[in-house]
């Protein structure tokens, strides 16, 4: 079900046909998690995603999305906001719809991974992970050059 939220000229919405996927290409293939994102993975990314586009009237000016079983566990991934909307609170906004959205009450769960905006998700309940060492990982920075090349 699509859902939407209104501040003032701002809105945020889940409807995945409003996402300007241009924009979030262009913003992500150039962020530090995300370099060189392929176009069709992306696509892909969000087809298998719970979405958040942000929105000045009907231009894109962020976006977040949500990797869930809607049941225990939520992945919250590729949030951002335009560096020039960036001070107005929209980022905060952002995340706390996304963790008050109605069909991912009571996880057990949230996880996120960042490397600089601890300040903005601790306002909004997060902590660093208390017992890192039972976290593990595969990480490969070269996928994208291997699989789409």
């Amino acid at each position: 079900m699509i859902q939407e939220w209104q501040r003032s000229e701002y809105s945020i919405s889940t409807d995945v046909n409003q996402l300007d996927l241009t924009v979030i290409h262009q913003f992500l293939a150039n962020t530090y998690w995300a370099k060189d994102i392929p176009f069709t993975v992306l696509q892909h990314s969000i087809q298998n995603s719970l979405v958040f586009g942000l929105y000045k009237d009907k231009q894109q000016i962020g976006f977040g999305r949500v990797i869930t079983d809607y049941s225990t566990f939520a992945y919250i991934a590729d949030v951002f906001v335009l560096e020039s909307f960036r001070g107005e609170g929209l980022g905060k906004w952002l995340i706390e719809t996304i963790i008050s959205h109605p069909e991912l009450r009571g996880l057990r769960r949230w996880l996120l991974v960042t490397k600089d905006a601890h300040e903005l998700y601790q306002k909004v309940s997060f902590n660093e992970i208390k017992n890192p060492s039972r976290f593990m990982e595969i990480v490969d920075l070269d996928v994208y050059k291997k699989t789409f090349n």
